[in-house]
């Protein structure tokens, strides 16, 4: 096909694409609504000129240059161009905050359904598309009435499993689990504490989908939360996430347990809260099951913080399904630096305190001593293997 050549002016300056939505902002200079919206949002100056924009203003729609780029293309049979949905505006959106604000002042009765009908509204415009999330980011203190409101539901009791309280903390769960996390970082280093506890209420209910978006939120709180509030991190945070991984929600809600516990357990307090938990045998019970990599990768990567503390090392050596984790790797993934790392950590040490104990099973002996055997060679020389061992386990 020919190639058509395409006017400069129907390109966005940013994107450098034919422009969907054309908008103008104050500086004069006409952007696509998605690009420049993105831009203003982080950044609050004209790209192009410099020039600071209002944070209150919203782009102009240029219809003259949208009817023109819709002819073109008709003319030079290019994809024709949708005429865009009227966006949500900021005001729409600052007004629905403020809706919220003033009726979670009362969790009454008469209030509650007020509350929840501004919720379930803000939650449609956050599922919209990326730029509504990114607007509800942007209402100053949104985030936060936000967290307010999921909190105090989350710490009434409901009379009823279909109460407003529960749908309010459903809704406000909802919108604050879409939100990245770089939204989230103000407030959880202010409201953590409040934010935290809600979060394992909502771990705790029977509601499936509640479940999977409280640890997806878990996921994101921390990873902007300060190391200072995470190794202050309450035991109950690791008790429901040893029983997220074992319910086995969805791959998801898994997922997102598997990459809390490896980014909150890098103090030793945290790691022991976790052993006390159960993560241990949780962790080595996920790697048995075979999931996908990124989920072994996780896995490990929490095992291997666990296990730096003594606790984390007896709860290992104690789970029988440890020995057939380390027999696989053992067997199929047994390059040198992986061989001379499970010497240096410990493993050999431990196979052979397996192989020699009465206290497992003899299966389980059978594959310590078919390790040991596998890679004799390169493990002759760790001082884990006596003289009288290395004659059962002499090298090839």
């Amino acid at each position: 096909m020919e190639e058509v050549e395409v006017r400069c002016y129907f390109l966005c300056p940013i994107s450098l694409d034919i422009m969907r939505d054309p908008v103008m902002i104050p500086s004069g200079i006409t952007y696509d609504r998605d690009g420049i919206e993105r831009w203003l949002l982080t950044a609050g100056t004209c790209p192009l000129t410099k020039q600071p924009v209002p944070a209150g203003s919203d782009p102009t729609p240029n219809h003259t240059l949208r009817r023109l780029i819709q002819s073109w293309c008709a003319l030079h049979g290019v994809e024709r161009v949708p005429t865009p949905k009227p966006p949500t505006d900021r005001a729409r959106v600052a007004a629905l905050v403020l809706r919220i604000a003033a009726a979670s002042r009362s969790l009454v009765t008469a209030a509650q359904q007020e509350l929840l009908d501004a919720l379930r509204e803000l939650r449609d415009v956050a599922a919209g598309s990326e730029r509504n999330r990114m607007l509800v980011a942007a209402v100053p203190g949104g985030v936060d009435v936000l967290a307010i409101v999921f909190a105090a539901a989350s710490a009434t009791k409901p009379s009823s499993s279909e109460s407003a309280v529960t749908g309010v903390a459903d809704a406000a769960l909802e919108i604050m689990s879409s939100l990245s996390e770089q939204c989230l970082a103000r407030v959880a280093n202010t409201e953590h504490q409040l934010l935290v506890d809600a979060l394992v209420s909502a771990l705790q209910r029977p509601n499936p989908a509640s479940r999977a978006r409280a640890a997806l939120l878990l996921q994101n709180v921390t990873d902007a939360m300060p190391s200072s509030r995470l190794a202050s991190l309450p035991e109950q945070v690791f008790g429901e996430l040893v029983q997220l991984i074992r319910d086995k929600v969805s791959k998801p809600a898994t997922k997102s347990a598997l990459h809390v516990l490896p980014g909150t357990t890098a103090w030793g307090r945290n790691r022991v809260k976790a052993v006390d938990a159960g993560a241990v045998a949780a962790l080595v019970d996920t790697l048995c099951d075979g999931p996908e990599r990124r989920a072994c990768e996780l896995a490990l990567g929490a095992l291997d913080l666990l296990c730096g503390c003594a606790e984390g090392r007896a709860a290992l050596v104690a789970h029988d399904k440890a020995v057939r984790v380390l027999r696989s790797v053992a067997r199929h993934a047994a390059t040198a630096a992986v061989v001379q790392e499970m010497a240096q950590t410990g493993v050999v040490g431990t196979l052979c305190v397996v192989a020699q104990s009465d206290q497992y099973g003899d299966r389980t002996r059978d594959r310590a001593q078919e390790m040991l055997r596998m890679h004799a060679r390169a493990w002759r020389t760790s001082p884990c293997l006596h003289r009288h061992l290395q004659a059962i386990y002499p090298s090839c």
